[in-house]
């Protein structure tokens, strides 16, 4: 069974949106690590959107399960992360222009940045996975770069308008799984998943993880965040 990651950034934006104190993002992270989250997830961006540094150090002081940090590698954020030492981090493209992640990295722009990246990532003791989109090539790149793993990047899958187009993408996460698997990669997958099509990429055979964020935060909104943790928590983790 895949192991249920919860990203608290939505929960950071929506405090940063008076520069106050509450919501916490270290309180959401305790209530999701209580309700059985196995893992959380926090974007440090280099614009400070949300997350902030501190609140890492908050993560890594205070919760026993696993803290994955999304990041860019960028030189400022790699430093960062090689003196909070997470257990994963997971490399992202990031642009400041856009409201969320909108793709998978390329592998083949930047990849001494890259290569670098994940070396020192290494070279810490860090787990490295890198967000990509479900193709092949990206997948032997992710080889040769020297990652751990991969998350693929399942929005292609969430926001599909037809039940038809939703199977093509579902057959390319398999097809891409089964690949990183061969290859030796552990496999992930996040982004746009939600309770109402999380069940299907929960049992692609071999997925180690899957992180969620808005639609946890979302439904928080509805019946409290330890409530919202544990329903996503039975569709990852299907009997």
């Amino acid at each position: 069974m895949p192991k249920l990651g919860v990203n608290v950034d939505h929960v950071a934006t929506l405090r940063q949106a008076r520069r106050g104190f509450s919501p916490s993002p270290l309180w959401a992270a305790k209530a999701a690590q209580a309700a059985g989250a196995e893992g959380i997830v926090a974007h440090l961006r280099e614009d400070r959107r949300h997350i902030q540094e501190e609140d890492l150090w908050g993560f890594k002081r205070k919760l026993s399960v696993p803290l994955n940090l999304e990041m860019a590698a960028h030189p400022g954020i790699v430093s960062i992360a090689l003196r909070l030492k997470p257990d994963q981090a997971t490399l992202v493209p990031e642009r400041r222009q856009e409201l969320t992640t909108e793709g998978g990295l390329d592998l083949f722009k930047g990849k001494e940045r890259l290569r670098e990246a994940i070396l020192r990532l290494r070279g810490a003791g860090v787990r490295v996975s890198l967000f990509i989109d479900p193709d092949p090539q990206q997948i032997d790149r992710a080889v040769s770069l020297g990652a751990h793993m991969v998350e693929l990047h399942t929005g292609a899958y969430a926001q599909a308008k037809s039940r038809a187009r939703a199977m093509r993408e579902l057959s390319s996460l398999r097809e891409a799984a089964r690949e990183a698997q061969w290859a030796g990669l552990i496999v992930a997958a996040g982004h746009g998943l939600d309770y109402r099509n999380v069940r299907p990429v929960a049992r692609i055979s071999g997925m180690e993880e899957l992180n969620i964020g808005f639609s946890i935060v979302a439904h928080a909104l509805e019946v409290g965040f330890p409530q919202a943790v544990r329903e996503m928590a039975r569709l990852v983790h299907p009997s």
